[in-house]
């Protein structure tokens, strides 16, 4: 998932806090002097804001980096207890270089107190501390949000897939196209009839449980797969042609569900399938863990133009998952289409 680091939120926080971070300070290091000179009301204000609102940004440094480094909700105990030891160091810093530049510059209306100090040092351990627990628990609770919103808008893709799927295999064309090869299976090949029908049911089976997964293992699809090719095989003859070319070690990665599908079915969909003119699918793995599937591009010429609803699903999935961009290649003479294949403990 894509989810941001620092948000407005923690802006909004430190607005809110650095003119009680400016009071907190200045009464520490002058006491009630501060309210009762106006000299020193003045000069105090201007350099404590001059000091400290650099570095109470400069804190959220180590912030982003924590939540970088362990971004996971699972993790907010150690970043918590990290970002509140790093934090407590920088502003103890901040603290020791007031009272002690003060005193060495003599700055009016300053004495020094060693107690007041330690005091001062105790108290913004435990602001520190609160400060923390308020960024974390807001910043939780928005990557809480944004994964609840992510994962609608997966689940909305997923079914635009399912939908877009069996739009393509139960609308009249199909059924017409598949119920005539069938007709004529019957009176020719009973053998093959048999298996076309086996294959039919497999392909409407998958696609209708495809909705209750957002990851399917690429051996599935593959499976899935070969059953959808052979009822389009049956219709193209051997003018279509399928091959695949997969590694064993990522038969166990995952996949979306319905990927290949829509990848094939693009490929019949757009170009030309003649004696003369096969159109070869190719399938395979590369050694960077992706898949890639390939078809060599002769277009039909029709007026219609592609809505690319299918490979835009495609896109859509893998960008709210967040592992790894899909690339479209559509330079003559191939059309290719590379998508990052997911280990199955990443997930």
């Amino acid at each position: 998932m894509n989810l941001n680091i620092f948000t407005r939120q923690d802006t909004r926080i430190a607005l809110f806090l650095l003119p009680a971070i400016y009071g907190f300070n200045n009464y520490a290091l002058f006491g009630s002097t501060y309210f009762e000179r106006w000299d020193v009301f003045l000069l105090a204000t201007i350099a404590i804001i001059l000091i400290w609102t650099p570095a109470y940004f400069l804190h959220a440094v180590p912030a982003v980096w924590l939540r970088r480094r362990f971004p996971y909700v699972r993790q907010i105990a150690m970043r918590l207890c990290l970002a509140w030891g790093i934090h407590l160091v920088m502003s103890s810093t901040v603290i020791l270089a007031c009272f002690y530049g003060y005193a060495w510059f003599r700055f009016p209306g300053f004495v020094f107190d060693a107690g007041r100090l330690q005091l001062t040092i105790l108290l913004t351990a435990i602001i520190n501390l609160i400060v923390n627990v308020v960024h974390e628990s807001i910043y939780t609770f928005e990557q809480w949000d944004t994964a609840l919103r992510e994962a609608d808008q997966l689940q909305q893709a997923n079914l635009r897939s399912q939908l877009d799927g069996l739009k393509g295999q139960i609308n009249p064309h199909f059924l017409f196209n598949a119920l005539n090869s069938l007709s004529s299976l019957i009176e020719e090949d009973p053998e093959q009839a048999q298996q076309f029908i086996d294959e039919m049911s497999s392909v409407y089976r998958y696609m209708l449980r495809a909705n209750e997964t957002e990851l399917a293992t690429l051996d599935q699809e593959l499976a899935f797969t070969r059953s959808y090719f052979h009822l389009l095989h049956t219709r193209h003859g051997d003018h279509l042609r399928l091959e695949e070319a997969i590694s064993d070690q990522y038969y166990q990665h995952l996949i979306p569900p319905l990927t290949l599908q829509l990848l094939l079915e693009n490929a019949v969909k757009h170009n030309v399938i003649l004696p003369d003119q096969p159109l070869l699918i190719r399938i395979e793995t590369s050694q960077d863990g992706k898949l890639i599937v390939q078809n060599n591009l002769q277009r039909k010429n029709s007026r219609m133009l592609s809505t690319k609803v299918g490979l835009a699903n495609i896109v859509t999935k893998y960008k709210l998952l967040g592992e790894g961009d899909v690339a479209i290649e559509d330079e003559e003479p191939y059309f290719t289409v590379t998508i990052p294949l997911i280990k199955m403990y990443d997930v």
